[in-house]
C-alpha cells in the first residue's frame, strides 16, 4: 500500500522531481504557483507560492548542483534554492513562447531544455540565462523533452503531433523524426469492436542511462520504444500495451539491477513497473554491451510488493506474452496519474506519484 506525504500543498500536485543521490531532496509543483521541497521522510522542508501564481508544470534539479532547482510556470522558469524558498534566485522570463510543459538539464549542468505549447523546443545557456537555440519542427504542442545521458549536445522531444524527434544542438533540424501513428499502423494494432481508437499523442519521453534507448508514453496506452544506433541513426522501434487508457508517464530508473526498468502511469489509475531488458528493442542494445550473468538468485519480495503483484496478470493478458514478461509490479492507484517520479527514499527504491489530490503517494519497490 502507498504511504502519503501531506501538508505540502493546498492545490492538486502536477509534477515531482528528485535530486541525485541516496539522501537527496525532493520537490513538487502544483496548481496556483505552489512549490514544495520535501525531506526523505516526507516532511515539507520549505514552501513557496510564486508571485505569478501560474501552475507549476515541471520541476527539475540541476544534474551537477543539487542546490539549484528549476521550476516552470507559464512562459517563465524560476531558479530556486531548495533549502531556502523565500524567493527565486533568478527568473528566466519569457524563455518559453507559450506555456512550458517540460524541462531537462543536461549532464554538464550548462544547458536547460524546455518544451512548450507552441511546439518549440528551446535551449537556455544557464551561464547567460539566454535562449541559445530554438528548435522548430513539431506541428502541435511539444509535451516533453529530455537530454540524452552521456550526450550533452543531444536531446529528444515528443508532442501531440504524435512525433518523437532526435536533435543535435549543432543543427537546426532534427536528426530524425519517428511517427508513433505510423508505427502503430505498421504493427496493425487496431481498435477493438465497440471502442474508440485513441491516437498515440505523445505525452512523456525518457532516455535510459546508456542514452540509446528511448521510451515514450502515449495516449493510445502504449509505451513506445526506440533504439538509437551508431551515428545517431534510428535503428529499431517497438511498443507494448501498458495501460487501458492514455499513458501519461514513462521514466527509466537508474538505481535498479540494470538500466532498463521503466515506471509508467496512466489515466486508468494504474502505476506500473516494467523490466524491458528482454524486449527486442532493448535486447539489441544489451547485446552491444557487456551482459551481466542471467542466473542470479532472486531477492525476496516484500509483502507490500507481493500484494500489489497479484493483479498484474489482468493487465498482462491484454498485451500478450512479451508484456506479461515485462510487467513486474502493478499498483492500482485508482486516481488519474499526473506524474511518476522514481527515487531512492531512505535508500529504498520507490515511486512517488502525483494525482488530482494535494498529497504525494509513495510506493515501495523493496525486494525487486
Amino acid at each position: 500500500m502507498a504511504r502519503h506525504w501531506t501538508g505540502g500543498h493546498t492545490n492538486p500536485v502536477l509534477c515531482i522531481c528528485a535530486a541525485a543521490g541516496a539522501d537527496g531532496l525532493l520537490a513538487s509543483g502544483a496548481e496556483g504557483g505552489e512549490v514544495t521541497v520535501w525531506t526523505q521522510d516526507g516532511t515539507p522542508l520549505s514552501q513557496l507560492r510564486l508571485s505569478s501564481q501560474d501552475d507549476v508544470t515541471c520541476t527539475v534539479f540541476s544534474s551537477t548542483a543539487p542546490g539549484l532547482l528549476y521550476a516552470s510556470h507559464g512562459e517563465t522558469v524560476s531558479i530556486l534554492d531548495p533549502r531556502n524558498l523565500k524567493k527565486p534566485l533568478d527568473e528566466l522570463k519569457d524563455v518559453g513562447e507559450d506555456e512550458i510543459n517540460s524541462l531537462s538539464v543536461n549532464e554538464t549542468g550548462a544547458s536547460l531544455a524546455l518544451a512548450d505549447d507552441s511546439g518549440a523546443v528551446r535551449v537556455v545557456d544557464l551561464q547567460t540565462g539566454k535562449v541559445s537555440r530554438t528548435l522548430r519542427k513539431h506541428t502541435n504542442i511539444c509535451s516533453s523533452v529530455a537530454f540524452r545521458p552521456q550526450r550533452p549536445q543531444s536531446l529528444v522531444s515528443a508532442g501531440l503531433d504524435m512525433q518523437v524527434m532526435l536533435w543535435n544542438l549543432q543543427k537546426a533540424r532534427p536528426v530524425w523524426t519517428y511517427s508513433l501513428q505510423e508505427a502503430i499502423e505498421e504493427k496493425e494494432i487496431k481498435q477493438q469492436a465497440g471502442q474508440l481508437f485513441n491516437p498515440p499523442l505523445a505525452h512523456c519521453i525518457s532516455a535510459a542511462a546508456c542514452g540509446n534507448v528511448l521510451a515514450c508514453a502515449a495516449e493510445d496506452g502504449h509505451i513506445h520504444l526506440a533504439r538509437v544506433g551508431v551515428g545517431s541513426r534510428f535503428e529499431q522501434q517497438g511498443a507494448i500495451k501498458a495501460h487501458s487508457q492514455g499513458a501519461s508517464q514513462a521514466h527509466f530508473l537508474n538505481f535498479m539491477s540494470h538500466p532498463y526498468w521503466i515506471a509508467t502511469g496512466g489515466n486508468d489509475g494504474v502505476v506500473a513497473l516494467w523490466d524491458m531488458s528482454e524486449e527486442p528493442v532493448v535486447a539489441g542494445e544489451v547485446k552491444a554491451q557487456r551482459r551481466k550473468p542471467k542466473n542470479r538468485k532472486s531477492k525476496p519480495v516484500s509483502p507490500e510488493v507481493e500484494d500489489e503483484k497479484t493483479s498484474k496478470e489482468e493487465l498482462a493478458e491484454e498485451a500478450g506474452s512479451q508484456t506479461k514478461t515485462a510487467l513486474k509490479v502493478k499498483f492500482n492507484h485508482e486516481e488519474k496519474v499526473n506524474w511518476v517520479c522514481p527515487a531512492l527514499i531512505k535508500r529504498q527504491p520507490s515511486l512517488l506519484v502525483a494525482d488530482q489530490s494535494t498529497s504525494l503517494s509513495v510506493y515501495s519497490l523493496a525486494g525487486l
